[in-house]
């Protein structure tokens, strides 16, 4: 029996079970497995993917959607993958495609890397900002900031989702609820008991991520990145929106290197809501 072409094999919707499958195409690529990464995408958003006929997954892609359930006002697509040995087949470009076709009319948003962002301008994303992708052991040197941070504690969680709603420019419920079980730390900066910023800290590899980071002002972004590295022993990784320039220089002046850049690029609309002033680092490039 003739084994069927890319073109002919199904897209359909992922699941957690297929969180193993989905590692695999990671390690495939030359990724990091990220298990605990691609738990989160799977479960509080909607994975899509193509199965191989000779086991595993030829591609992968998670969209995570926020605001309304029945209307979402954004989606966010992470996790782009085509195994090796079926790349530059169109793989890609059919499974972007089928995504852009389900979403309908919702708008989209993506972080692309230099190899990915020509087949997204091909189909109609447009850029509209950038993230320099940070890594290092944070080193505190010279005066620490002053705004006080502590411990979030579940009689947070509702001014944190109203604080990112606020800045994110629509609702994150399903996603940031998970924060508290996904992530080793969350943290609240507060002025006058307060809550005016808050960030997480989440284990990817020998790393752990500092994401979302959202604040009221720079300040209040160094506190809350300066406390999580104070409770970890792990080097930090964050990816900065580049307009933060004063907490880049910040971050490269106390041990942190820039490694990389995404392209941040949407779809249906020509800049992201909210409010990108208090808006310094995604949860994750892969769900924004």
């Amino acid at each position: 029996m003739s084994t069927p072409s890319l073109a002919a094999l199904p897209i359909r919707r992922l699941t957690h079970r297929d969180l193993i499958a989905c590692a695999d195409l990671s390690e495939d690529r030359g990724w990091p497995r990220e298990e605990h990464k691609w738990g989160l995408l799977l479960t509080a958003g909607k994975g899509y993917g193509i199965d191989d006929p000779d086991g595993g997954l030829v591609s992968a892609c998670v969209v995570t959607e926020y605001g309304p359930r029945d209307r979402p006002a954004l989606g966010a697509i992470g996790m782009v993958l085509v195994a090796g040995r079926h790349a530059r087949q169109g793989v890609g470009r059919r499974l972007m495609r089928h995504i852009v076709s389900v979403m309908g009319t919702t708008p989209l948003t993506l972080h692309a890397t230099p190899n990915g962002r020509p087949l997204y301008e091909e189909l109609g994303f447009k850029t509209t900002g950038r993230a320099e992708m940070m890594v290092g052991r944070f080193a505190p040197d010279g005066p620490q900031p002053l705004v006080p941070t502590r411990a979030a504690t579940a009689e947070d969680l509702t001014t944190i989702l109203r604080l990112d709603e606020d800045a994110f420019g629509t609702d994150r419920t399903p996603m940031i609820a998970r924060l508290p079980a996904f992530a080793d730390q969350v943290r609240v900066a507060e002025d006058g008991g307060r809550i005016i910023g808050y960030a997480a800290a989440w284990p990817n590899m020998d790393t752990h991520v500092v994401g979302p980071l959202i604040a009221r002002d720079t300040e209040t972004a160094k506190s809350l990145l300066a406390s999580l590295a104070e409770h970890t022993d792990r080097p930090l990784r964050t990816d900065i929106d580049v307009r933060h320039e004063e907490l880049l220089a910040w971050l490269k002046g106390r041990g942190m290197a820039s490694v990389a850049f995404n392209t941040v690029m949407t779809y249906g609309i020509t800049e992201l809501p909210g409010d990108w002033t208090r808006r310094f680092a995604p949860l994750t490039v892969a769900a924004g």
